[in-house]
């Protein structure tokens, strides 16, 4: 008897996106229909104008497609309130973006603790929990910084330490490496491999880079709206061992960069 296949936990059905500029209508997303299965590491590719950035938008709810229909973890998000969708944002993904967006005022402590405050969570912070996840990003030891006098790669892992606090079944990146260097770039690449094997979250990355993406499992590019290929990821020397119970056997994280 053959195991039953679990449920797509992002599914998009014949997305379309149209947007107005001025008497012009401009089809940024074009009937794009996937399904992300529960813990995969999926990357979508492709050039500026491509139809990633919208894409990753639609999928995570912070704009409504023009037609067809997003379903996260079983839930519609066309049949939700304007409400209903933020709590569901707020509770099933972890969203982590180009720009660190970071409080400057606050320390990294601070904003992560302030993402769990916001997220509506009755059960205080599990500081064992925040332990194991900065410890595994590699900012154990910068907690109580303030992003100015943290490093690019550390601010955008402070990010990726935020985005991840709530605990989330998704996390949604958008161009996590756009302002990083090659090395710093590489380590929060790392990491987010890392999180996805160790934390059994579903990820899905938006990258222009080809080689970034690599690290994902399968890599769907797109052009003009459209997805139009599917292949493997690959890349030499990422591999991350799956820990034998996940957080618990989480051992030292590269050096901070």
């Amino acid at each position: 008897m053959q195991p039953e296949k679990s449920s797509p936990i992002i599914l998009a059905e014949n997305l379309t996106k149209v947007y107005a500029a001025g008497r012009i209508q401009v089809t940024a997303v074009r009937g794009v229909s996937l399904a992300v299965e529960p813990g995969e590491f999926v990357a979508i590719v492709g050039p500026s104008g491509s139809g990633k950035s919208t894409l990753f938008y639609l999928l995570g709810g912070l704009t409504q497609a023009t037609e067809g229909r997003v379903v996260i973890d079983g839930v519609d998000f066309g049949s939700l309130s304007d409400a209903e969708r933020t709590r569901l944002r707020k509770h099933r993904i972890g969203f982590v973006f180009q720009k660190f967006n970071l409080l400057p005022t606050l320390s990294a402590m601070g904003n992560i603790e302030i993402a769990h405050s916001v997220s509506g969570g009755k059960e205080p912070l599990d500081r064992v929990y925040l332990d194991h996840l900065s410890e595994m990003l590699a900012i154990k030891g910068r907690l109580h910084h303030r992003p100015s006098e943290l490093s690019g790669g550390e601010q955008q892992r402070v990010a990726i330490a935020r985005a991840m606090i709530t605990r989330p079944a998704i996390v949604l990146a958008d161009e996590p490496t756009g302002n990083l260097d090659t090395k710093s770039s590489d380590a929060v690449l790392h990491m987010l491999l890392r999180s996805n094997r160790e934390l059994g979250q579903t990820t899905l990355m938006i990258t222009h880079n080809p080689e970034a993406a690599s690290i994902a499992s399968r890599i769907l590019y797109m052009r003009d709206g459209e997805i139009v290929r599917e292949e493997k990821g690959s890349r030499p020397g990422f591999a991350v061992p799956i820990a034998g119970s996940a957080m618990a056997n989480a051992g030292p994280a590269t050096a901070a960069v």
